[in-house]
């Protein structure tokens, strides 16, 4: 029967995004089948798709469904899934999950580590992933899970884990010495969320952003300043890191002409402006590199603690700062797709979309 679908883009055109329908995935002895029931669209799955080879994004959900040729790809989301049916003890029909998720009516997964929190996809083809996006983790087990905070959890749990991993990689390496953090797309969830964390610890933090948003991340109070884009001559001759959310390559070569030698560390951190930047920056941002040695250093529950209360901070002052726009079906997550990709999407809105 027919009556599940799949939206496919096209790796090199990612604006070619299709709706296909298939068949509800069948079962085969230690498989189950996630219904996915509500995720969000933000410029964090643009960047999944722009470093989709380099990162191996296309990896996690290989786009087989409806015969999809090599040129296809999907595009991975986070939300909420129900186990629909399962093979595997401990894995129950009815329980809502939180993670990685394709773009599609269904997802199977082979259940690994199952325990009271959830449990990992060891799937083969997700064995050389990165681990952190293979963990599908049980509502009734997350500790900073709350039924009426779905939408925030969706729109910025996955940006906020990069951003508090980025403020705790500074801060562990001193701020590699500078005085000065500046943020390129200062008025995305990632970029702010990142300041959220840094404001007030030490170096002052300043975002650039487009004309129209600079009053949006004014308003937001967890930038020291914020400057247009054109007005990096503006910034003060001191030592600064730059962290670049957007791609623009204009902007690092006015920071570089600018700052110079005081310029101590240009780190490539994720993009908003559909250009990959990490062959131009001296470093590369990947939160599960630091979380690893986070693991090493706190231990999992001591991460997962000091994350749980940075979670609590933000969430306590967020909510006035996004207008949640709930759509509905696979239509809505493919005008929603389009629109985030075509950099629409004004900085408080925030695009969620339910597929029950």
């Amino acid at each position: 029967m027919t009556d599940s679908w799949t939206l496919a883009v096209r790796r090199d055109d990612l604006s070619h995004a299709v709706l296909v329908a298939n068949p509800v995935p069948g079962l085969t002895d230690g498989e189950a089948l996630l219904r996915v029931d509500r995720v969000g669209v933000t410029a964090n799955n643009v960047t999944y798709g722009v470093l989709g080879d380099s990162f191996h994004y296309w990896d996690f959900f290989p786009a087989t469904a409806g015969g999809l040729g090599p040129e296809a790809g999907l595009v991975p989301l986070w939300g909420f899934a129900e186990v629909e049916k399962s093979t595997v003890d401990g894995v129950e029909v009815g329980q809502r999950l939180y993670g990685y998720l394709p773009p599609a009516g269904h997802l199977v997964v082979r259940p690994g580590r199952v325990d009271g929190r959830g449990f990992r996809d060891v799937s083969d083809h997700r064995g050389h992933l990165p681990s952190p996006y293979n963990v599908y983790r049980l509502t009734t087990a997350d500790p900073i899970y709350e039924a009426g905070q779905e939408d925030l959890l969706i729109l910025f749990r996955p940006l906020f884990f990069t951003s508090f991993m980025l403020a705790d990689q500074l801060a562990d390496n001193g701020y590699h010495g500078a005085r000065t953090l500046v943020l390129s797309s200062a008025s995305s969830k990632t970029a702010y969320a990142a300041a959220f964390e840094l404001h007030g610890r030490g170096p002052r933090v300043v975002g650039l952003t487009s004309p129209g948003n600079v009053g949006f991340a004014r308003g937001l109070g967890c930038y020291d300043d914020v400057l247009r884009y054109d007005e990096v001559d503006a910034l003060a001759l001191s030592d600064t890191v730059y962290l670049d959310l957007s791609g623009r390559p204009e902007v690092r070569t006015a920071l570089r002409e600018r700052l110079g030698a005081r310029l101590v560390r240009d780190i490539a951190v994720g993009l908003t402006f559909q250009v990959p930047n990490a062959a131009s920056a001296q470093a590369v941002f990947f939160a599960p590199a630091q979380m690893r040695k986070r693991t090493v250093d706190w231990g999992r529950e001591g991460l997962d603690a000091r994350f749980g209360d940075a979670w609590r901070r933000f969430s306590s002052v967020v909510r006035p700062w996004i207008d949640v726009s709930v759509g509905h079906g696979p239509e809505a997550l493919r005008a929603a797709w389009l629109e985030v990709l075509g950099g629409r999407t004004p900085p408080r809105t925030g695009h969620v979309v339910d597929l029950s």
